[in-house]
């Protein structure tokens, strides 16, 4: 394979496939994350013969060495995109290629081997026209697929490594938030911070999500369903939830987000939004939030709607935030309009009901 990234894929069938009836029981209501398809994408990087090695075969366990390095110095990066099944009963990828060019961002931050965008792009085509057949077809639900990057030389120094392993798998999902609420409740915490400058919160690391699981989990034991995390300088800025980026919707209409800046993850869903927000003749602002302001706000009547988004949660809205100093009802605690307007406008032209002015669709033969 040449290290332009443009060979083809070589296939390699699973000879042992879910059964149609199986599968079909399995896409009725998969839960987020637990069901996988038949086959994974993979393709291996070594100094000497870059990116090489490129095949779709069965799903499989990996062999690992002990010391192999992403098992001690976290070198590791991931994705998430989504194909949807369309309403003329094709499928279809989500623009896969802002996904390809932030997990290059994300590998130059890890100082791993850059993944040509052509590779992460025919990686995820392929695969996904292999297993078409596990893209759900009930109304919210998409195969989701994740993309991955893991360390493989065989080493116990702390030095990047010369071997790389690309995959990636894929799972029918259903929605990532469960329990019917129209809304959900987040916790602000301000025992944990998520990223600092200058680290990697902008990077799609596993480390990131690993330092926030004590947060969720302080969160889950407030009966809160997601954590919000404050700047680590001040404590006084909302950043974003433990895997989703945050919307503020006020009474002229306007919407706010919080800026990039090497803290924040860049949010492919977010960026979507931005402009079919803009696209609607709304005002969007890319300017900090205080977490008191928030309340201030909510409490005056001047916020009227928040919401969460991201691959796996979509749209989400937020009806109350609780926390050690703060106590928060957005409007009547339930989903607003413009948030119930986005959602659908972004939603129809993922499952390909309403027209894609911005070509963000990647139709799949």
């Amino acid at each position: 394979m040449s290290n332009d990234g443009k060979s083809t894929f070589s296939i390699e069938r699973n000879t042992q496939p879910v059964a149609a009836a199986e599968r079909a029981q399995l896409l009725q209501d998969p839960a987020f994350g637990r069901v996988f398809t038949d086959h994974m994408a993979t393709a291996r990087y070594s100094a000497e013969r870059g990116w090489h090695d490129a095949k779709i075969e069965a799903r499989r366990d990996f062999t690992l060495n002990p010391a192999t390095l992403v098992l001690h110095y976290a070198q590791e990066i991931f994705e998430g995109l989504k194909a949807y099944r369309l309403a003329d009963g094709g499928a279809a990828l989500f623009r896969p290629d802002a996904n390809a060019r932030r997990f290059r961002n994300s590998a130059t931050r890890l100082a791993m081997a850059p993944l040509p965008e052509e590779l992460f792009i025919e990686s995820v085509r392929e695969l996904v026209r292999i297993d078409r057949d596990w893209i759900p077809s009930s109304d919210g639900a998409a195969l989701y697929l994740r993309p991955f990057m893991i360390a493989t030389e065989v080493l116990v120094g702390v030095k990047p490594s010369s071997e790389y392993l690309y995959c990636v798998i894929a799972s029918p999902v259903g929605s990532y938030f469960k329990g019917g609420a129209p809304a959900v409740t987040i916790w602000v915490s301000d025992n944990y911070t998520r990223a600092a400058p200058g680290g990697t919160g902008d990077a799609k690391c596993g480390g990131n999500y690993a330092a926030s699981l004590a947060a969720q989990a302080e969160a889950s034991r407030e009966g809160c369903d997601q954590v919000v995390f404050l700047d680590a300088v001040e404590r006084r800025w909302v950043e974003e939830l433990g895997g989703m980026n945050v919307f503020f919707v006020f009474d002229d209409g306007s919407l706010q987000t919080p800026p990039l800046g090497g803290t924040i993850l860049p949010g492919i869903t977010r960026e979507s939004l931005i402009v079919l927000a803009r696209d609607m003749g709304l005002t969007v602002r890319e300017e900090p939030y205080a977490i008191d302001q928030w309340q201030a706000d909510a409490a005056s009547g001047k916020l009227r709607e928040a919401f969460a988004c991201g691959t796996a949660a979509v749209v989400t809205p937020i009806g109350k935030v609780k926390g050690r100093r703060h106590e928060i009802t957005i409007g009547d605690g339930g989903a607003g309009p413009v948030t119930g307007r986005l959602k659908a406008a972004l939603l129809g032209i993922q499952q390909g009901r309403t027209p894609d002015p911005h070509g963000w669709m990647t139709l799949l033969s």
